[in-house]
Order: structure tokens, then C-alpha cells, then sequence
């Protein structure tokens, strides 16, 4: 795995630690519920930057018998895991929390320490969200954000992204609730500012779920990739035709193709095994991450009746 990934865990993994604890602090001496929220927030995050970390570490273990294609696709599971966590956990415990203090509000003792922790809270999460900001647009190039986003493989990146924001608007919105329950003397308000707390944590446990299902089916390599492929196959005189082309990512830098051609009629055995050989080291040249290649001899009738769609 890319050190870029790990070094943008890192950065959340200790700003959400030191982050926790004076979030957890300030709501002990202040009585707020949106300092508990976001607390239990930064705690949840966390805990994911530990099951992310734990999760790079399973997906770089070798291939085995059991195995064959490696652990890379653990990566995926872990990053849903954390999904589910930030769901459950985060938006779950923040809702009941913001519910509990509508119902039963409390005035805010002082606020000065929530303030304080806001602010640096926020001047943490900004500088870990900035880390990986840089390294997500490191690979994204020209794209557009959102169709960066959908078309990324490494979800440990995206996932810190995103709770990051995540962490950023939460911390907008408690400032908002506290300062506003204060001004107004009205205790509810700190109490909704976790049910809008929840309300984002939830939004984006949804787009990360939503994410990681796909990397977790099974998804195609880019079409840059793919129709590389074809253009190296295609434009080869020793090929009649590409009957198919499978490729699927089972990790972030670890794309498996399969390739069904046609090969040109009067070639001997050797001319075939030599056009392989040569097909599998120009697209692994070409594309660094496409790590296993299986290639087919077969015509393209054979093909088509093997495949049932005659």
C-alpha cells in the first residue's frame, strides 16, 4: 500500500486522539451535549483510523493456498466496518444524546472551555483534513471531486477525507448549538446541534457504505486502463479479434485482467506463447497496478457459443 495512505491516517489517528479527550473534558466540566457528541464523534474516528490501519496491514499479506489472489480486497471490508461504526456509533449515540437534552435540557455552566476546544478542534481536524485532501487530489488529477470520489480504489484515503468534513461541519454545528443556547437562553439548542451532528454523521456513513459496496462486489479497473488494454491487443496484426475483456480491482494497486482473443489464423504454438509473453509484459509496463493477467486463445465463434450469447 501507498505510505501516502498511511501517513493521512496518521495525521487523523493522532489529532483525533488528542481531539477526544479535550472534547470529553470540556463536556465533564460544561455539561454540554454537543461537546459529548462531538466527543464521542473524534472517539469513533479513532477507533476507524486504528481498524483502517489494521486493515492495510491484512491487506499486505502475501498470497497463500487459501488465498490465491492475496488479502488485498480486506482493505474494502474494514473501510465498510468503519462505515457501519460511524453509523451506529457516531450518528446513533449523538441522536440519542441531542434527543435527551431536548427533552431534559440543561443550561450550559460555562462555555469558555467549549470554545476553546472548538477552536482547536477545529485548527487539528483542518490541518488533518488538508493531509489528506493533498493526497486525494495526488491522485485524482484533472477530475472533478465528486467523480474522483467515485472512481477512487483506495478507500482510506476517501474514508479520512470524508470524516474530516464530516468532523469539520460537526464542529460548526456545536459552536452554533453552544454559543446560541448561551446567547438565547435556550438549552434546547445545544441539545439539536447533536441531532445535526448525528444527522451528518449519518450522511456520510451512507456515501461511505455506499462506496465500499462497490470495491467489496468486485469493481472494473479505470477506462483508461481498459482501453489501454484493448489498444495494446487490438493494434497487434497477430490478433483477429478481442473477444472479451474482464478486469476487477482486489485492492487499491492490484488490478486482475482476463482476456479472451482471437488469434490470427497459420500461427504456430510458439508464435501464440511468444504473442502472450509479449501482451503481458506491455500492459504490465504500461499500468503498474495490474498485477495478474490470464489470457485465452480461442476464436471468437468458440467464444461466443462458450458464452451462451449465439
Amino acid at each position: 500500500m501507498s505510505s501516502g495512505s498511511k501517513k493521512v491516517i496518521y495525521a487523523a489517528l493522532a489529532g483525533n486522539t488528542l481531539i477526544a479527550v479535550s472534547k470529553f473534558v470540556a463536556a465533564a466540566v460544561t455539561g454540554s451535549s454537543a461537546m459529548l457528541s462531538e466527543g464521542v464523534h473524534s472517539l469513533v474516528d479513532t477507533g476507524n483510523q486504528i481498524l483502517m490501519l489494521h486493515g492495510l496491514k491484512r491487506a499486505g499479506k502475501t498470497a497463500d493456498r487459501m488465498h490465491p489472489f492475496g488479502y488485498g480486497m480486506e482493505l474494502y471490508f474494514w473501510a465498510f466496518v468503519v462505515a457501519i461504526l460511524i453509523f451506529a456509533l457516531g450518528a446513533g449515540i449523538s441522536l440519542y444524546e441531542g434527543i435527551k437534552h431536548i427533552r431534559n435540557p440543561e443550561p450550559i455552566i460555562d462555555p469558555t472551555w467549549n470554545y476553546i476546544v472548538l477552536g482547536l478542534s477545529f485548527l487539528f481536524e483542518g490541518w488533518a483534513w488538508i493531509v489528506a485532501f493533498r493526497e486525494f487530489r495526488s491522485g485524482t488529477g484533472k477530475r472533478g471531486f465528486w467523480r474522483s470520489i467515485k472512481r477512487s480504489k483506495d478507500p482510506t484515503v476517501f474514508t479520512v477525507l470524508f470524516e474530516d468534513t464530516a468532523a469539520m461541519l460537526g464542529l460548526i454545528a456545536a459552536f452554533i448549538g453552544v454559543y446560541f443556547s448561551q446567547k438565547l437562553g435556550i438549552p434546547e439548542l445545544d441539545g439539536a446541534a447533536s441531532v445535526v451532528i448525528a444527522a451528518i454523521l449519518g450522511s456520510v456513513a451512507v456515501l461511505l457504505a455506499i462506496e465500499c459496496k462497490g470495491l467489496l462486489i468486485g469493481e472494473a479497473a479505470s477506462s483508461e486502463v481498459t482501453d489501454g488494454i484493448r489498444r495494446i491487443v487490438s493494434e497487434d496484426r497477430r490478433i483477429t479479434a478481442l473477444n472479451e475483456l474482464l478486469t476487477m480491482h482486489l485492492g487499491p494497486n492490484d488490478i486482475l485482467v482476463n482476456v479472451s482473443l482471437d488469434f490470427a489464423e497459420g500461427l504456430s504454438s510458439s508464435d501464440v506463447e511468444n504473442a502472450i509473453s509479449d501482451f503481458e509484459v506491455e500492459i504490465k509496463k504500461r499500468y503498474t497496478d495490474v498485477t495478474r493477467i490470464f489470457i485465452e486463445a480461442q476464436s471468437f465463434a468458440a467464444h461466443t457459443r462458450a458464452s451462451g450469447t449465439a
